[in-house]
């Protein structure tokens, strides 16, 4: 009889806790998510995702949730990155991240990369909601495969809702099975390392960012009111963080 995949679901409720700090009212996962409360700084709490087993395998669903209220500020980053594997239960995996920022709160939402490791199948997705005046910066990175191995299926769906207005709404879908022409001239061109990254600031509405070229392997798109994209490619998952950070250092006051 094969194994049912496993369920799990991490939540994070951060708020103002009424001395210039954060607090952390809600912080809980069960199964393979643990979360950690690290130290932050200054009003910033800052919150580690732990794998406590390997996965998501095939048939497993994993959630995470965060909510960051007014006046606080919620930094989360994973302990290690997070590796799609094939497993014993039918079924692709999925992966789901719901976040939800209300005015005056900001968010770093910074995990490590995520690896499609050959014969995985995941769906991912990943739905922010920002009222207005809510700060955020996220990043995306994906691997394909292993060294030395052929990607798995991996499908990414990024949604941002800011004000009740969605201004960006995008689906990666790569490896095998995935519609033709991923990997050719017009997709990744061979790479395998892509990343994404989003940088909403309420001075953008007033100032946007041009579009623009960064370096060979990267451009920036401004996106409908207070918010910017950047998209990457690259040969490697150093490189391509390499490129994100050059790119936040670059937006960043």
């Amino acid at each position: 009889m094969i194994a049912a995949g496993v369920t799990a679901t991490a939540r994070i409720g951060a708020r103002g806790d009424g001395r210039g700090g954060t607090a952390l009212p809600v912080l809980e996962g069960d199964g393979p998510l643990a979360l950690r409360r690290t130290r932050g700084s200054g009003a910033e709490a800052r919150v580690m995702l732990v794998g406590a087993m390997s996965g998501p395998l095939g048939g497993d669903r994993f959630a995470v949730e965060a909510e960051v209220a007014a006046g606080a500020r919620l930094h989360v980053g994973s302990a290690a990155a997070t590796i799609a594997l094939p497993g014993q239960a039918k079924g692709a995996a999925r992966y789901d991240v719901r976040i939800t920022v209300a005015d005056g709160g900001e968010l770093h939402w910074l995990p490590e990369q995520l690896i499609s490791a050959a014969g995985s199948e995941l769906f991912v997705t990943t739905r922010v909601d920002l009222q207005a005046g809510a700060r955020l910066v996220l990043r995306e990175e994906q691997v394909l495969g292993r060294v030395g191995e052929e990607p798995g299926r991996l499908t990414s769906r990024l949604t941002l809702r800011v004000a009740g207005r969605t201004v960006l709404d995008q689906e990666l879908a790569c490896g095998p099975g995935a519609p033709g022409g991923w990997d050719g001239p017009a997709g990744l061109a061979g790479h395998r390392a892509v990343g994404q990254l989003v940088v909403v600031r309420p001075e953008f509405e007033k100032a946007p960012d041009a579009a623009r070229v960064l370096g060979e392997q990267a451009v920036l798109m401004p996106l409908p009111g207070p918010a910017v994209l950047v998209t990457a490619v690259a040969a490697d998952a150093r490189v391509l963080r390499r490129i994100l950070d050059e790119a936040l250092a670059s937006l960043t006051p």
